[in-house]
């Protein structure tokens, strides 16, 4: 199986609502097969990050998916219905009958036959640091400087030698010193004020900051899926 070059208008994306629900500022990104490509390590690599989005039949938001995971759906006859213009295209074998070569254009968004299992329809994300720090947009919510992932804490709002839960609305993103500096002690008892309050991100936020490859039609698509009351929305 091999795919086509194409043409895939991808939205750089944070977690703060000013990055977010900006116009879009998309970049052209030339795709070619993966097997036969022969320019930067750094192209192929965003080639293999491309993510497409998958639904249930009802247009309920389920995961990222691969292209080859799309591909399987598409082969097997378990699409239902597809959102924006084709993005890329992968060749199959060629008929013996026809001698034609098989093509399967493959759309930003792919609904799936079937029903969703119910735990799936609004799974809670799973909290790890990578996904702490999206959230907080890798800033330290104590003194509002940038860090990179390497120079980030998970630090416990209330610490858990004080009954703190490891859960997301108790948990920020830190850097050492500050982290250091509050000890085991609340912000309240150290005079260090959050700067924003630690929530959970629903199932959609959570897509959207864990994938930096959001086609155009996804970020669309996934706008009008955010609760109305999340801070992307603010």
């Amino acid at each position: 199986m091999e795919t086509d070059r194409a043409n895939l208008r991808l939205v750089r994306t944070g977690t703060h609502a000013e990055r977010l629900l900006r116009e879009p500022d998309p970049t052209v990104v030339p795709v070619d097969a993966a097997h036969r490509f022969a320019g930067p390590r750094s192209v192929s690599d965003r080639f293999n990050a491309v993510r497409l989005l998958s639904l249930d039949a009802h247009g309920r938001v389920l995961d990222w998916m691969n292209w080859q995971e799309a591909t399987c759906l598409y082969v097997r006859g378990a699409v239902a219905w597809t959102l924006g213009d084709p993005c890329l295209r992968v060749h199959g074998g060629t008929s013996r009958l026809s001698g034609e070569q098989s093509v399967i254009e493959l759309h930003p968004i792919v609904a799936a036959r079937g029903h969703a299992r119910s735990h799936a329809l609004d799974p809670t994300p799973a909290l790890t640091n990578a996904a702490l720090f999206a959230r907080d947009d890798y800033l330290c919510l104590y003194c509002g400087r940038d860090f990179t992932r390497p120079h980030l804490t998970r630090d416990h709002v209330i610490p858990v030698s004080k009954g703190g839960r490891d859960i997301w609305e108790n948990v920020v993103a830190a850097c050492f010193h500050c982290n250091s500096r509050k000890g085991n002690r609340t912000p309240q008892q150290a005079g260090m004020p959050l700067l924003a309050v630690p929530y959970r991100p629903s199932w959609v936020e959570h897509l959207i900051l864990s994938n930096r490859n959001i086609l155009a039609d996804q970020m669309a698509f996934l706008r009008n899926q955010l609760p109305k009351n999340t801070r992307l929305q603010a």
